[in-house]
C-alpha cells in the first residue's frame, strides 16, 4: 500500500508545470492506528484524509505526502532555479499508503486506485464495487473529542466492525470503504483492533485538488483510471509489487543505466535498485490487510471474526 515517487520520474518530469483546480473540499482528518504485521504486535500511525467534495463525491487517502506540499515547493524550486537535480528522497517522507478510494453521492459507490508503473510513466488501475453495509445502531451514546456520537456495528470483509457517527456532521460517509450511516462516522475498529480511525477534526480547503503538489508538478497522477474486475486488479498489482520495474527494465539499455545525472549520486541504474528496494520493503511491511483478497471473500473462506482460515 504504497504511493511511491521514483527518483527516476522525478528525474524525468520535476520541470512541468503545475495544474490546479477549482474544486473545494471539507477535509477530514483521521488518525489511523493499525497492526501490519499478523505476527508482531507493533502498532502504526499515519494520518489519513476524507475530502468531501462540492462536486458530490469523496476522496479518501493517505495525508502524507499532500502535508509536504510546502517542502516540497521550496526543494522543486530550487531545484529548477539551480538547473540541477537533487534526490528528493532524502526530502521526502513516504506515505504508508498508496491507495486512493473515491465514493460517489449519492449511490456512495466505491472505487478502489492504486498507481503502478507502466514504462516510464505511471498509470492508475482500479476497481469498482458497491459494498453494502447493514448497519446495527444502538441507542448508545459517547462523546469522542469534540463529537457527539451514536453507537453502530456490521460486519465488513471477514470482521465486526464497531463505528461511532455524529449527526452533527451531516454526510453519510467516514474513511476507508465505509459509509451508509445518518452522520459522519466519527471512529471505527474492527473487533481485534487491527485498524482504527479516530477523526481528529477539519477544514474548508479552496482550490482543491485531490493530488500533492509535486504529483501535479511532475504530472505524474497516473491519467485515466483502467478499471479492471477486482480479481484481475489484485493480479495486477501483486505483479506489479513482486517486479515494480517490469515494464521499465526491458527499455534500459546498459549505456542509458550507466548514465549519471548532476546532482543525483550514482547512476541511473543505482537509481532505479535504490527505488526497487524501496517499493520492496514497503510492500512488503504490511501482510494484516483491512480485507483478505477477493478470492477467499467470495468462496467464502473468511471467519466472521476476521481471522482467515488455514
Amino acid at each position: 500500500m504504497k504511493k511511491l515517487f521514483s527518483i527516476f520520474l522525478i528525474t524525468l518530469f520535476a520541470f512541468a508545470n503545475a495544474q490546479e483546480s477549482k474544486e473545494t473540499a471539507n477535509r477530514f482528518f483521521y488518525e489511523l492506528t493499525y497492526k501490519p504485521k499478523k505476527d508482531s504486535a507493533k502498532m502504526e500511525k499515519v494520518i489519513t484524509i476524507l475530502d468531501i467534495t462540492d462536486k458530490s463525491r469523496s476522496i479518501y487517502q493517505d495525508y502524507t505526502i499532500i502535508a509536504q506540499d510546502s517542502i516540497m515547493k521550496v526543494e522543486i524550486e530550487a531545484m529548477q532555479k539551480a538547473g540541477i537535480m537533487k534526490d528528493l528522497s532524502k526530502s521526502l517522507k513516504s506515505p504508508k499508503i498508496s491507495a486512493r478510494i473515491y465514493k460517489s453521492y449519492p449511490s456512495m459507490k466505491v472505487q478502489y486506485v492504486e498507481k503502478i508503473a507502466s514504462g516510464f510513466t505511471p498509470s492508475n488501475i482500479g476497481y469498482s464495487e458497491e459494498p453494502k453495509f447493514n448497519w446495527d445502531i444502538s441507542n448508545e451514546k459517547q462523546k469522542i473529542g469534540a463529537y457527539n456520537t451514536q453507537k453502530a456495528t456490521t460486519e465488513f470483509g471477514g470482521k465486526k466492525w464497531t463505528a461511532w457517527f455524529s449527526t452533527d456532521l451531516p454526510f453519510q460517509d467516514g474513511p476507508y470503504k465505509f459509509s451508509g450511516l445518518p452522520g459522519l462516522i466519527v471512529k471505527i475498529e474492527d473487533e481485534g483492533k487491527n485498524y482504527s480511525w479516530v477523526l481528529q477534526g477539519n477544514k474548508k480547503v479552496k482550490d482543491y485538488t485531490e493530488f500533492s503538489y509535486i504529483e501535479n508538478l511532475m504530472q505524474a497522477k497516473g491519467g485515466k483510471i483502467n478499471e479492471l474486475p477486482r480479481e484481475k486488479f489484485e493480479k495486477t498489482f501483486n505483479d506489479f509489487k513482486k517486479d515494480p520495474f517490469a515494464t521499465v527494465r526491458p527499455m534500459m539499455t546498459q549505456e542509458m543505466m550507466s548514465k549519471t545525472i548532476p546532482g543525483m549520486d550514482g547512476t541511473i541504474g543505482d537509481m532505479m535498485k535504490k527505488q526497487e528496494k524501496q517499493y520492496k520493503d514497503f510492500f512488503n511491511s504490511n501482510d494484516n490487510p483491512i480485507e483478505p483478497p477477493y478470492e477467499k471473500l467470495k468462496v467464502g473462506k473468511v471467519e466472521k471474526v476476521g481471522k482467515e482460515k488455514d
